[in-house]
């Protein structure tokens, strides 16, 4: 028998009043599955601070759900972060995905801010003598792009679990190997908190395999043979989306994993379906 499945889920801050509506009716649409935590991004360059933390305010005031706010070191000074991280404590928000961030869209290459944190390891740092956050990291089963090796980027994650994070999320990938493989590098790099998979059910293909590009995960021959042509077929491709991403979990369950961090996209028909497949069901049902 299979030990019981630990959920988290990952939404942006909407742009818009509609894209807000449909934000909350996401996190209503999920909440049932009782998740540990609930993840709210952070745009390129600190673009959305305002909008993510009226959401992640909201989650905490108005739901059950522990939100964790995502926070990056790009634009901030460290004393601006410090003053928007004692904000959230005082709010009663007590969980943060800390990470190094990407640069604004155009602006090339990752640089530190004047006066701000050089990377997510001594972001980690900073946010834990603020208060005792509980602090989730990124970690790359790919390698990061930046990174110049699997080695610098073990010790990167090393560095970044050492200062204080209490788990990894990983990038999306699409094969299990991918994260096994990675899981075992960690365990002998030392590294001894969760390390959580992030999981990307398939709403477009063709975007999808357009941002895993840009983020270094690969996309196996299989899933353009899957997907091939379902862009215009909606119905279908969600059937087919749901199964890939429920079999990607079962495999990965079946190595011991426990704990699915889902990269929503403010959508829960993929990720409920999902959820579901792997035998998670919703609270109020369980009460039957």
């Amino acid at each position: 028998m299979n030990a019981p499945i630990h959920l988290s889920f990952e939404f942006f801050p909407p742009a818009d009043q509609a894209g807000e509506d449909r934000l909350w009716d996401t996190i209503q649409k999920l909440s049932p599955l009782t998740p540990e935590f609930l993840s709210v991004t952070y745009g390129a360059g600190g673009t959305t601070q305002e909008r993510t933390n009226r959401v992640v305010r909201r989650i905490t005031t108005e739901t059950p759900n522990v939100a964790a706010a995502h926070l990056t070191c790009v634009g901030a000074s460290q004393e601006e972060i410090a003053e928007l991280a004692r904000g959230w404590w005082d709010a009663g928000v007590r969980s943060i995905v800390a990470l190094r961030g990407d640069p604004p869209r155009g602006a090339g290459t990752y640089r530190p801010h004047p006066g701000g944190y050089a990377n997510a390891a001594e972001l980690v740092a900073g946010l834990k003598q603020v208060a005792d956050f509980d602090i989730s990291v990124a970690a790359y089963p790919e390698m990061h792009p930046d990174s110049p090796s699997l080695e610098a980027d073990l010790d990167n994650l090393k560095a970044k679990v050492d200062n204080g994070a209490n788990r990894a999320i990983t990038q999306y990938f699409f094969e299990p190997e991918m994260f096994l493989r990675f899981r075992d590098n960690a365990v002998r790099h030392g590294i001894d908190v969760p390390l959580i998979p992030g999981i990307m059910p398939v709403f477009n293909f063709a975007k999808v395999a357009a941002f895993s590009e840009d983020c270094g995960t690969s996309i196996p021959a299989w899933m353009n043979e899957t997907f091939a042509g379902l862009d215009e077929d909606p119905d279908t491709r969600r059937l087919v989306a749901a199964s890939v991403a429920a079999d990607l979990c079962q495999r990965l369950q079946a190595e011991g994993v426990e704990r699915f961090h889902f990269y929503t996209l403010n959508r829960p028909e993929l990720t409920y379906a999902v959820c579901r497949l792997l035998g998670v069901k919703p609270h109020f049902e369980e009460a039957a």
